[in-house]
């Protein structure tokens, strides 16, 4: 049973033009895009929000969009609680039925971590993450 856990409560990305860009060194994965400062304007003055994955065994950014999840042409589709969020997520996370490549890093961290943006997913399996703010 799939079990998802929501790890973005008072943040979001900008749901029409996130602008996504991933950064990474040997085990760590820094995700950067824009936040919704329409939803929380506490992100106002805010460029950028930084999702950082530390000790990431592997990452993949997969087409889905939210056409495709509201269609349910999504692994997670009626699975999932929400598009446009950022989840943990335990169980069989099924990635053999997304044919999207990974891309390996020397990390050891095996927890699924998938954010749905307006046109494509991301997905990471990591030790931990945290979030911080770029002006």
């Amino acid at each position: 049973m799939l079990k998802f856990t929501q790890l973005n409560a008072d943040w979001n990305a900008e749901p029409n033009a996130p602008d996504l860009r991933v950064e990474h060194d040997d085990t760590s994965l820094v995700a950067r895009f824009r936040p919704n400062a329409l939803l929380y304007p506490e992100f106002e003055r805010v460029s950028f929000i930084l999702v950082r994955f530390e000790n990431c065994e592997r990452y993949r950014i997969t087409s889905v969009n939210d056409h495709g999840w509201y269609d349910g042409r999504c692994r997670f589709s009626g699975l999932a609680p929400a598009w446009g969020e950022f989840y943990e997520i335990s169980g069989n996370t099924r990635d053999d039925l997304d044919a999207t490549p990974w891309i390996a890093m020397n990390g050891l961290g095996a927890r699924h971590f998938h954010f749905y943006f307006r046109d494509e997913a991301l997905e990471v399996k990591a030790l931990d993450w945290s979030m911080q703010t770029k002006s």
